[in-house]
């Protein structure tokens, strides 16, 4: 019943009507002592609220995050998204901002802006910074969804490189990772991005998440492997773990019955959650 009401809300949403909805959007920023601020916007509601964590050089406005916020609107439960330091409506520097730096952005949105357990909702970079997430905060944790995730991505994809060419990029201090998503064409990443990020690589050892897991990845991803995700699940200590690999999936998965899936997983978590509650 819900997911035909909320089909019913998706046949009526025109490209107009989301962009108006964009503008009135309240956002929010929370200020942090010592720290840049972060953008936010927040819908009140029941529990579980659910969060949104966008992947690398994005933000909180894009097609996902705006359907998920209508969704949780529609179901009355809250809903959250923000812009990471350097992102968005955030303050910082992309390129001064860390794996680290990210992990604390998420950590205190948990903390501060959230009340109760939370299913994190995390895209490419999103999907690996909910997995630090949920480890150093289980108890705020009911359930994760990684689409795309990118886990360990950014180092992984630097060691795969041949030898050679890493102690070029070394001597050089900076590596450019191809991209679409960029007028360049390409993220710059410097080394010690890389280094640090290295101290927050999960997929080496189990990882102790014991919550329910649902991961979504295409095969079609030419930016993030669909193999990462099956790695996730693999080393996930959850008894509870699914994974939806599609077949012509991309890595934003932001196509119609891309985002209808996603909503559809959420919407079987929170049944799945409330009815074990």
């Amino acid at each position: 019943m819900l997911r035909k009401e909320w089909g019913l809300h998706q046949r009526l949403w025109g490209h107009h009507r989301l962009t108006d909805r964009r503008h009135k959007s309240t956002v929010q920023y929370a200020s942090r002592p010592d720290l840049p601020k972060l953008a936010y916007t927040r819908v009140k509601g029941k529990s579980p609220g659910v969060v949104f964590l966008p992947g690398y050089g994005s933000n909180m406005n894009g097609k996902k995050a705006e359907a998920l916020g209508e969704f949780c609107k529609s179901l009355g439960h809250s809903f959250l998204r923000f812009d990471y330091t350097g992102h968005g409506a955030s303050e910082g520097t992309l390129a001064d901002g860390t794996v680290g730096i990210w992990k604390k952005d998420v950590l205190y949105v948990l903390d501060e802006l959230t009340e109760g357990p939370q299913i994190l909702v995390g895209s490419s970079l999103g999907g690996w910074l909910m997995l630090l997430a949920a480890i150093a905060r289980p108890e705020k944790i009911a359930a994760l969804v990684g689409i795309a995730s990118a886990a360990d991505h950014f180092v992984t994809a630097f060691n795969s490189l041949p030898l050679e060419t890493r102690k070029e990029l070394e001597a050089k201090g900076e590596w450019s990772l191809p991209s679409k998503y960029t007028e360049e064409g390409s993220y710059k990443f410097s080394m010690d991005f890389l280094r640090e990020a290295e101290n927050h690589c999960v997929l080496h050892s189990p990882i102790p998440i014991t919550c329910p897991v649902r991961l979504i990845h295409g095969l079609k991803d030419e930016d993030v492997p669909w193999h990462i995700s099956m790695q996730v699940a693999e080393r996930v200590l959850s008894p509870d773990v699914d994974i939806i690999l599609r077949r012509n999936g991309q890595h934003r998965m932001s196509e119609k019955d891309d985002i209808k899936l996603m909503v559809y997983t959420i919407d079987d978590l929170i049944d799945k959650l409330t009815t074990m509650v």
